[in-house]
């Protein structure tokens, strides 16, 4: 007798944040490693699997639209299994199965190594949602989405518990990876032709095992064929003069950090429980600036926090033009379940939320359109990612500082590599650009 194995494919769709991004090229690397293939189209797939993200409200709502979406596909063609990850999946655990009974497996971001066996089961729904204290000792294949450069995990979860966030509830206490094996991860990705690395943390600054953070980037730093190390995210309270140093005498460390302010107002700062007031913030970025004149900076601010004032909100729009970012992400305050910031007395209305976010991200597009123009005829290092996503006759790429940057397509320019590139005209969120 004749056996016929058809390999099955899979496909993963991701919401949130480069932590969910690499998060998903692991479980990709699992899944391939196991024998899978991944599906150029999600029609096509026999496993598919949605990695999801519960910081923010718009993030949620995709996913349960899709979730929605998906559940036609799964009546068409009943083998398909239907898996949940990530956030989501943590904080609302079986509950998944009774809102969604199409779904078939729910696996938390402290157990995606057991996604290969999960999905191997058949006729029975299962969940993987236990606290991992090893996950800082996996070392898991990862199938990567960029040529180039590389996310590298060097820790996992979070210490802080600042009030609006559910990331110390569904990914866990801090724990640190062994350096060595951060080490030889990065090595690998080096010689396989990566030459940017950006280290993963919910807060990279408090990282600590055999090291501490500052002496890991000096480790890094000497790797052989690597040319770019970047870190997300920092926490503001733990930002060191050891690190500020380090960032100024180690080459391959980019002239880039993001570091989250998330409001100007020392009082909405104490209520955000962040550790900081807002001198102590600015006393920071100018010390950075100080060593570091070049040095792009970019933020996260949230509009509306509970009990925000109009003189809250000016503090926050003075900061703004105090600073001076190159770049920020804003959002309105999404009540969280589950958090202390989501059961505070004065909720602000939607509308008002809306308009002063509005006016954030007004005057900050005014602020970085003016040193986005600052560079207009200079020439800059750009580490090319492939072909523009507005238009299929450019490629992009980053500069150093991480502004992107778009040029013409050249048949011997491939993604990876690092060329000279003038500066011709600044947009509000990129740069145009020739190849010198």
């Amino acid at each position: 007798m004749v056996v016929y194995w058809i390999m099955k494919k899979f496909s993963i769709k991701t919401f949130g944040c480069q932590m969910n991004v690499h998060d998903s090229e692991k479980m990709a690397g699992i899944l391939k490693a196991s024998g899978m293939a991944q599906a150029e189209d999600q029609s096509d797939a026999d496993i598919i699997i949605f990695n999801t993200c519960s910081i923010r409200q718009k993030a949620e709502q995709k996913f349960r639209s899709e979730l929605g979406r998906i559940k036609s596909v799964k009546k068409k063609r009943p083998g398909v299994k239907i898996a949940v990850a990530g956030c989501i999946a943590q904080q609302r655990g079986a509950e998944i199965f009774k809102r969604a009974g199409h779904v078939d497996y729910v696996i938390g971001p402290q157990n995606i190594h057991l996604i290969g066996d999960m999905v191997k089961s058949e006729g029975v729904k299962k969940t993987a949602l236990e606290d991992n204290p090893d996950i800082a000792g996996l070392e898991l294949p990862a199938l990567r989405g960029e040529k180039g450069r590389a996310w590298v995990s060097i820790m996992y979860g979070c210490n802080n518990f600042c009030s609006y966030c559910i990331v110390p509830y569904t990914r866990g206490r801090e724990k640190s990876r062994a350096s060595e094996s951060i080490l030889r991860e990065i090595r690998g990705l080096a010689k396989d032709g990566f030459r940017e690395v950006t280290l993963l943390g919910q807060n990279v600054n408090s990282f600590r095992s055999d090291t501490d953070f500052p002496e890991l980037l000096h480790k890094i730093n000497e790797i052989e064929g690597l040319k770019r190390i970047r870190f997300v995210t920092n926490h503001p309270r733990d930002l060191s003069d050891r690190l500020v140093e380090a960032m100024e005498r180690l080459d391959k460390v980019c002239e880039h950090i993001h570091l989250p302010l998330q409001s100007g107002s020392t009082r909405i700062l104490g209520l955000m429980n962040r550790g900081y007031a807002y001198g102590d913030y600015k006393e920071k970025i100018d010390k950075l600036r100080d060593r570091m004149p070049d040095i792009s900076i970019t933020s996260d601010i949230i509009a509306g926090f509970p009990t925000e004032t109009d003189k809250d909100h000016g503090d926050t729009v003075k900061a703004l033009g105090e600073i001076g970012f190159d770049g920020i992400f804003a959002f309105k305050f999404s009540p969280r379940p589950g958090t202390a910031a989501s059961l505070m007395e004065g909720q602000l209305p939607e509308d008002l939320k809306a308009e002063r976010l509005h006016e954030i991200l007004r005057i900050q597009d005014g602020i970085t359109l003016v040193k986005n123009k600052g560079l207009e005829g200079s020439i800059a290092d750009v580490l090319v990612e492939g072909l523009s996503q507005t238009d299929g006759d450019r490629l992009t790429g980053r500069t150093r500082t991480n502004k992107i940057v778009n040029f013409k397509k050249d048949p011997g320019i491939s993604a990876g590599s690092i060329i000279r590139v003038r500066i011709l005209e600044a947009k509000k969120h990129s740069l145009k650009g020739e190849v010198v």
